[in-house]
């Protein structure tokens, strides 16, 4: 045949869109043309096949050879499309199995001796195949586990393109090669750390279980060695297990990032980039495929900056739309990549640039202006987005008789059990978490007595509650109520509540 088609998956950012390729082949001057909007990595994907081919045995036409990429207004990136390109061309000469190649979704960057090379994105590039219903796959080798977590996919795993010829009925005396290892994947954090190990912070620990219950976001302040970066490490291991959407939504994301994922992790991550990362990293982008940041890797669990005062504004900033939204959105010439970003903010940051001012015994030497300054690097909006708000201290003492009593296994219990009660009373609704739950709806069909808020309406009319931070405060006093396993809202769970928040309580 003169044209050949099968499938590749453009992906940006976790959407994916089949791509049909197209290989045409015309008595005109040699030459192999790719077009259909390909970034340059694609567009040298002519190259690799070429070579590839040759050193498979595989002989392309020594003709013209026409690669279209449809539909051709949607902009292709990556050396993802080497093996559909390859194929598509080979099946314009190489008896195969047309209406096999044709139903087929090739994946995968060829290696200049033919071999298939993993590539980033496999998960949700399958995802989408599956969900185009397309149910068959080739990959390399590297990325077979990966694939194979999709279910109802047939997935071929191939070391070289010789491979991928056989299984589409073609022939190939090509000897065999050694397969391209994946690449190390880094050690799991699978294993939660214990709560108990936590020393003389139970006001702390209590407020922990309060975010982990309700989905809320936290704030702790205090001088170093007060055990801020301890807690916020602990804050997954007492989160609910992630249900299949999350868990395939997370991996997928961890795909993109260019990790090795062999399997469903059910454990809610956690990210914590460091305080010299640029609103890039945080957000992501790149040049070519547009990467996740952290935010998007956090999502589904617990996005951490330990030493909050010594971000960049900017980068503080870029967290305000996401926190609204729930997804983040990376724009770059001509697209537009939406990742998710339920994530869980917990921030950590010092009194003060030396960190020992208002720390009982301590002495802080830094000057007004420096604190003022460090301070103000969390924003009056980005504090509004946060729902507790922990001032801690060193503690006193460190015999085990005063070490939290509550294990990991405890607050996680008390966790499910508040989030179940929650899902109850939402159930005619779209929210399951507290923290999810708009506030014209927490002010309106869910309203308690008006009595109940009277501390919340004196703190909006006086101005010291804007009437985000009003909705939040509902928020949290709901999950306060949830655990202590209130049917309806209580004076007592809003006085919590605004404990819980010391901006509010102490206006």
């Amino acid at each position: 045949m003169t044209v050949a088609r099968t499938w590749a998956v453009a992906l940006t950012g976790l959407r994916g869109d089949l791509v049909e390729v197209e290989a045409d082949v015309s008595s005109q001057t040699p030459e192999f043309a790719i077009i259909g909007l390909a970034d340059k990595a694609l567009g040298e994907a002519g190259r690799r096949v070429r070579n590839a081919c040759a050193n498979r045995g595989l002989d392309l036409p020594k003709r013209r050879i026409t690669v279209n990429l449809s539909p051709a207004s949607l902009p292709k990136r990556g050396s993802g499309f080497d093996v559909a390109i390859a194929v598509a061309a080979l099946a314009t000469s190489v008896r195969m199995d047309a209406p096999h190649v044709s139903n087929t979704v090739h994946i995968g960057e060829l290696g200049l001796d033919g071999r298939l090379r993993p590539v980033a994105g496999v998960l949700p590039a399958v995802v989408a195949a599956r969900s185009a219903g397309l149910h068959r796959v080739v990959v390399p080798t590297a990325n077979a586990a990966e694939a194979a977590l999709v279910d109802g996919v047939e997935v071929f795993a191939a070391v070289c393109l010789a491979d991928v010829v056989r299984w589409h009925g073609g022939t190939s005396d090509a000897p065999d090669l050694p397969a391209i290892d994946p690449p190390e994947s880094p050690a799991s954090g699978d294993e939660p750390l214990e709560l108990a190990d936590v020393v003389g912070q139970r006001e702390a620990v209590d407020a922990l279980v309060v975010a982990a219950a309700g989905g809320h976001h936290i704030l702790m302040s205090g001088p170093p060695g007060a055990g801020k970066t301890m807690l916020a490490r602990r804050l997954p291991g007492i989160l609910p297990p992630l249900d299949d959407d999350a868990a395939l939504s997370v991996a997928s994301v961890r795909s993109l990032s260019g990790e090795t994922v062999t399997r469903l992790s059910r454990v809610p991550p956690f990210e914590s980039p460091h305080h010299g990362a640029t609103a890039a990293a945080l957000i992501g982008g790149g040049s070519g495929v547009i990467r996740p940041g952290a935010i998007a890797r956090a999502s589904e669990g617990v996005l951490f900056l330990d030493e909050g005062g010594e971000f960049p504004a900017s980068v503080l900033d870029a967290l305000r739309q996401p926190l609204e939204s729930g997804v983040i959105q990376v724009h770059r010439s001509g697209v537009a990549a939406t990742y998710p970003a339920r994530f869980q903010l917990v921030v950590a940051t010092n009194p003060c640039p030396c960190g020992q001012y208002g720390v009982p015994g301590g002495s802080c030497e830094c000057a007004p202006q420096a604190i003022r300054r460090y301070t103000r690097r969390l924003s009056g909006p980005l504090l509004d987005r946060i729902d507790i708000d922990l001032r801690l201290q060193r503690v006193s003492s460190a015999r085990s008789e005063d070490a939290t009593t509550m294990t990991t296994a405890q607050a996680r219990a008390i966790v499910a059990e508040a989030r179940a009660r929650a899902t109850r009373r939402w159930g005619d609704t779209p929210w399951r978490r507290n923290a999810d739950v708009p506030g014209t709806w927490l002010r309106g069909p869910a309203a308690p007595r008006s009595e109940v808020l009277a501390p919340l309406d004196t703190a909006l009319r006086r101005g010291a509650l804007t009437l985000r931070g009003y909705d939040r405060l509902m928020r949290v006093a709901w999950t306060v109520a949830d655990i202590a396993g209130h049917e309806r809202l209580e004076a007592s769970d809003v006085g919590r509540a605004l404990f819980l928040r010391r901006g509010a309580s102490s206006s």
